[in-house]
């Protein structure tokens, strides 16, 4: 684990010498910048209806941005996603819908067409408290900010077969943090209660951005962890898959499926479906 994480060090010092050089050689190369906010809302409210029912209002703000500078050598791009929603129905007061922090940068240096050595890190975390209801509607706090929080930084090779598509493969370090919710991060192999867990691995991350019609995009990415190290066998395997149809400039559908399989924080497959029609607006 050493090892790999001074090779890591190494690596992005090499990266970052050319990034440097390349801006040294461009300085007039700025970097590109994007930034898109959508916001959905629902409402129904009732008074006196004879047919019955029960009031409901819902919304959720999602923001959607990348940052990219393709120089002479080095490729860099960062992608951040956020989300925030929230439910209210009848008197119950407002509970948690969707909720996500994620920030992926990948550095890229050119030595081929389609094959090129990288260095990247994300962070996945949330907002607010995550709460779960019993049966008697009663809320218990099972993860909140930074509680827990995933790290993990890689070095390998990357591959673009298509314009759409781009895949990479390295030796990863997967950090988890917690404070009071140790079941993310606690190993059950040992006596002592962990809340940073450092696990060793390969790491696989495929993203793909595919225009399917003028106003049909598909977004997909699926990220696959093999830890080497530690007491996690079982591959951790995430996918966040958007399709997104626009009827204006302002106006679009977005279906959202995520899926998370990882048997640390839960023994099943967890899936989570968006289905929202809302405003759309580019920030720059």
């Amino acid at each position: 684990m050493i090892r790999l994480t001074l090779t890591c060090l190494c690596l992005v010092t090499w990266f970052s010498n050319s990034a440097a050089q390349d801006a040294a050689a461009d300085a007039t190369k700025l970097w590109e910048h994007g930034l898109t906010g959508s916001v959905a809302m629902s409402q129904v409210a009732f008074k006196d209806w004879a047919q019955g029912g029960e009031s409901a209002l819902a919304w959720t703000l999602n923001l959607d941005g990348k940052s990219e500078r393709k120089g002479a050598t080095t490729d860099w791009t960062t992608s951040y996603k956020a989300g925030f929603g929230q439910t209210r129905q009848g008197d119950r007061g407002f509970r948690k819908t969707d909720d996500k922090i994620d920030i992926d940068t990948v550095l890229i240096y050119k030595v081929g067409t389609y094959i090129n050595p990288f260095v990247s890190a994300t962070l996945k975390t949330q907002f607010a408290n995550g709460i779960t209801y019993d049966a008697n509607d009663v809320g218990t706090v099972v993860s909140r900010f930074f509680d827990p929080a995933y790290l993990t930084q890689s070095a390998g090779v990357g591959y673009q077969p298509l314009p759409e598509v781009k895949t990479r493969l390295g030796a990863a370090l997967r950090e988890t943090s917690t404070r009071r919710f140790t079941n993310f991060s606690d190993s059950p192999s040992t006596l002592k209660i962990e809340d940073f867990r450092v696990d060793g691995g390969l790491e696989s991350v495929t993203n793909v951005d595919w225009n399917l019609a003028a106003n049909i995009i598909f977004k997909g990415k699926l990220e696959i962890f093999q830890a080497i190290t530690g007491s996690q066998k079982d591959p951790i395997v995430r996918t966040d898959t958007t399709l997104v149809m626009s009827v204006n400039k302002y106006i679009s559908a977005n279906i959202n499926v995520q899926v998370l399989r990882d048997k640390l924080s839960s023994p099943d497959t967890q899936i989570k479906q968006t289905l929202s029609v809302g405003l759309n607006y580019s920030v720059f």
